[in-house]
């Protein structure tokens, strides 16, 4: 096959050619929006799932669908060294200069960018990474006392009078929220809290791992029945044949069925896994159909790229202490596995694992399903650790 026509699209946040089986939680965005537009309320949305499921890629296109229905959206990406503030300011920044264009909001919108600058200003003791740029002076007592729950509370219910102003809805898209300190992201939650009350149209749509249950939780008590946290999940057989087969139909290429079943079957129907086989699948086959044969070929290839990538870049920002810890997690098997049975297989004691456990779910590399259990978040890790990490590293 040509590899330049090559439709598969593996890569971080790389929007797949057919985005199979994600329309459900689509459309529960969609409602949560328009019934906000229409001044109902709704909850706030946190997308959970393992690396690999597309959470990234979900997130792009349901701010697509948005912006398309002539909503006003900010797009996050969270790191884990920079603070809510400083990611946040900018964007609402240009949200509300869009919006300051719209007649029937250029005033509170104007408000709501004095009360950004007086955020800014207040904090930046704090945060000392805060940079924005100052359209209008602050408003002397709005959103400016240097204490960071209420000026951000301050600061989104402006914007939220804002939206409201202009028809519209305003939506912070935010990705990685598992990165933001808690008591950062209890800030939020604070501010998302309040804005409900006033039945204002703003409103969070973000994306983590699965731990992001239990930081909710530790945020803030309420923070349960101010949010729905929507699973994102690997894709059912039907739906992850959709996802490798019709990008190559749309070029006249087809897969024999048993060799469509062995990929599906190889990447238990993860989102990236499927592009990576799909990929290495399609520069491997010289005709079409493509049979089994190709794909038990590809294969190799595709988990050598992969060791190399994918799972690579995680090992390496683990310490000799976290690798044996990992390794020993994959010696059991995939997980999730309790705590108990890892520092018996370290020959060690809980206690003196848990900081590193601990660690590492900061990392975001294992996390924590019911109390006492550990699990990886990236699928087929443990594979990975089996093939390429010493017992005794």
């Amino acid at each position: 096959m040509n590899p330049i026509t090559n439709p598969y699209n593996p890569g971080a946040g790389t929007p797949p050619p057919e985005l199979a089986g994600r329309n459900e939680l689509r459309e529960k965005v969609r409602i949560c929006i328009e019934r906000l537009r229409i001044g109902n309320s709704a909850k706030s949305l946190i997308l959970v799932g393992l690396r690999g499921v597309g959470k990234t890629v979900l997130l792009d296109r349901m701010r697509l669908d948005a912006e398309g229905t002539g909503i006003q959206t900010l797009r996050i990406e969270a790191p884990e060294n920079k603070s809510l503030p400083a990611m946040l300011a900018p964007e609402l920044r240009k949200a509300l200069l869009r919006m300051s264009t719209i007649e029937s909001a250029k005033e509170v919108s104007q408000r709501a960018l004095r009360a950004l600058a007086g955020f800014a200003k207040g904090l930046k003791l704090k945060f000392a990474d805060i940079e924005v740029g100052f359209d209008y002076a602050p408003e002397p007592g709005l959103a400016d006392n240097g204490e960071l729950e209420s000026d951000l509370t301050a600061l989104l219910v402006q914007t939220g009078e804002a939206a409201k102003a202009a028809g519209t809805v305003m939506v912070m898209f935010i990705d990685e929220l598992q990165y933001v300190k808690e008591s950062q992201f209890a800030a939020l939650i604070s501010a998302l809290h309040r804005c409900a009350h006033l039945r204002l149209p703003i409103t969070l749509v973000g994306a983590g791992l699965p731990q992001l249950l239990a930081l909710a939780g530790e945020a803030k008590s309420y923070s349960e029945r101010l949010f729905e946290y929507p699973q994102v999940d690997k894709l059912n057989t039907s739906a992850a044949m959709d996802a490798l087969r019709k990008p190559a139909q749309q070029l006249g290429v087809h897969y024999t069925d048993d060799a469509a079943l062995a990929i599906v079957e190889k990447t238990q129907g993860y989102p990236y896994f499927l592009q990576e086989w799909g990929k290495h699948t399609w520069d491997v086959a010289t005709t079409s159909p493509i049979t089994l044969d190709v794909v038990k070929t590809a294969t190799q290839l595709t988990i050598a790229g992969l060791d190399e990538s994918f799972f690579k870049v995680r090992l390496e920002r683990t310490t000799p202490s976290e690798r044996r810890y990992l390794r020993a997690m994959a010696d059991l098997g995939p997980g999730p596995h309790r705590s108990g049975d890892i520092a018996n297989q370290l020959l060690k004691t809980v206690s003196t694992q848990a900081p590193v456990r601990s660690s590492l779910i900061r990392k975001g590399i294992v996390w924590s399903p019911t109390h006492g259990d550990t699990a990886f978040t990236v699928p087929l890790f443990h594979e990975y650790l089996l093939r390429t990490v010493p017992t005794n590293s």
